[in-house]
Formats: C-alpha cells, sequence, structure tokens
C-alpha cells in the first residue's frame, strides 16, 4: 500500500502568523516536521499543503514537496482532501505542520491499524493523561474508546468522569488525544462533503463528524509524545527538548 503524509502549513495563524517559517535551531519549523516525517518507515511520500507563496518558496528551497492549495480551505482536511484527489495514495497520513518533534514511531503506531485492515477507514493516537491540569483542561482533547480500541468519543471535558471521584483524580482511563490522523484515501475525498454535526459543531472536534455519521476511528495507545507550537513561547521548549535528542 501506497502511503502518502501531508503537512498542511498555514501562514495566517491567530495566535502566531508565520509559524511554520519561525526558525528553530536553523531551520524553518515546518523543515523539521517534514524531515522527521520523511524518516517514517512506512510513509512513501511527504507533501507540505499551504495556500502562501512563502512557505511554497521555503519547502522548495529544502527541496522538500510542495503542492499549492485554495485559501479559503474552511480546515486543516479540506486541504488535505484537495491534494489527495491529485495523488495516487492509499493511505493519507495528516501530520500538523507545527510538530517539529514529531517521532516517526508515533507516524508508523498511527498507520499500522489501517495497513493491516483496509475496512478501518480513519486512525489516530492518544496517550495516558497523569496530571489533573491536563484532566480538566479544556484545551485539551480528552478520548475514550471501546474494548477494541476504536473512539467512542471525545470531549473537551474531563472524561471519563468517576460517579465517586473528586475532580482532583485523574482516572486511570483517561487519555489525551494526540492530532495525528490517518485516512484511507477513499473516506478521506468524503469527509469533507459530509454535513456538519451538532457534537462536532458544540466540541469544536472535527473529528467528531465521523462518529456522528457513523464511522469508526480506531485510536493506538503510544507513551511517545510531541510539543506542539502553538504560541511563540512554545519555541524554547522545543529547543529545550531539542538539546536532550
Amino acid at each position: 500500500m501506497k502511503v502518502v503524509a501531508i503537512l498542511p502549513a498555514r501562514y495566517g495563524s491567530t495566535r502566531f502568523p508565520g509559524k511554520p517559517l519561525v526558525d528553530i535551531a536553523g531551520k524553518p519549523m515546518i523543515q523539521h516536521v517534514y524531515e522527521r516525517t520523511a524518516q517514517t518507515r512506512s510513509v512513501n511520500r511527504v507533501i507540505v499543503a499551504t495556500d502562501d507563496d512563502r512557505i511554497c518558496a521555503a519547502v522548495e528551497s529544502f527541496g522538500g514537496e510542495v503542492q499549492m492549495t485554495c485559501a479559503d480551505h474552511p480546515s486543516g482536511t479540506d486541504r488535505l482532501a484537495e491534494v489527495a484527489s491529485r495523488i495516487e495514495a492509499d493511505l493519507i497520513v495528516n501530520v500538523q505542520g507545527d510538530e517539529p518533534l514529531i517521532n516517526p514511531k508515533m507516524i508508523e503506531a498511527a498507520v499500522a491499524p489501517l495497513l493491516a485492515d483496509p475496512a478501518i477507514e480513519m486512525g489516530t493516537l492518544m496517550t495516558r493523561i497523569t496530571t489533573k491540569g491536563e484532566y480538566n483542561n479544556p484545551n485539551v482533547v480528552k478520548v475514550v474508546t471501546d474494548r477494541a480500541g476504536f473512539a467512542l468519543y471525545f470531549s473537551r471535558g474531563a472524561i471519563p468522569c468517576g460517579r465517586d471521584l473528586d475532580l482532583q483524580t485523574v482516572p486511570t482511563l483517561a487519555f489525551k488525544h494526540i492530532g495525528l490522523y490517518v485516512y484511507q484515501r477513499d473516506f478521506l475525498l468524503k469527509y469533507p462533503t459530509l454535513p456538519a454535526t451538532p457534537l462536532e459543531q458544540l466540541e469544536k472536534l472535527e473529528q467528531l463528524r465521523a462518529l456522528e455519521h457513523g464511522y469508526r476511528i480506531r485510536v493506538v495507545e503510544t507513551d511517545m509524545q510531541s510539543i506542539g507550537v502553538d504560541v511563540p513561547e512554545d519555541v524554547e521548549r522545543v529547543l529545550l527538548q531539542l538539546k536532550t535528542l
């Protein structure tokens, strides 16, 4: 099966404009993401998807592949689907362009179930929550799964919530969702055509659209984590982590 990783990269981030091009240890951030993704054994091709000429030029300068997309996509998934519609692939991996420390083994873990079973339309990752700060933080998306590892629900709320536990206790079954996705190409092309759903709009979590329309999402547990760059202060955290690698 042919696996293609696509890295959506926008210049106009509200909290950190131009962040794909921020310098991290002498390279633009998007180059770190590209090079780490390319180290994944099961990935045959890596493409940056952007609507910005500056990002396009930066990717071309380090020898990466880039494709320009429409500027008015409502989500990164729509941008992903535009590129997917133009290429040959069996599986599409969505690696966020603001994850400069992404571990190739995380990508491998997410891809493996869909390689083994083409009936699985979509896959993602989760990692155990160990602190009450993360558990109660609405910016940390939580996920609960069934016994076969398929998502039951994603939420910004503290789930699962133990009836007999106080809010200072983290349930042993609490997991944080990691926003790396794998799609069967045909399903990804269908995804933007699915109508938005009530829970998706309430939680502002696009993956709920798949669940509400009856599609399954395989969630793989990993003990690895990455540091996403959402605001300028996150760059220093990445630099400190790079020194330990």
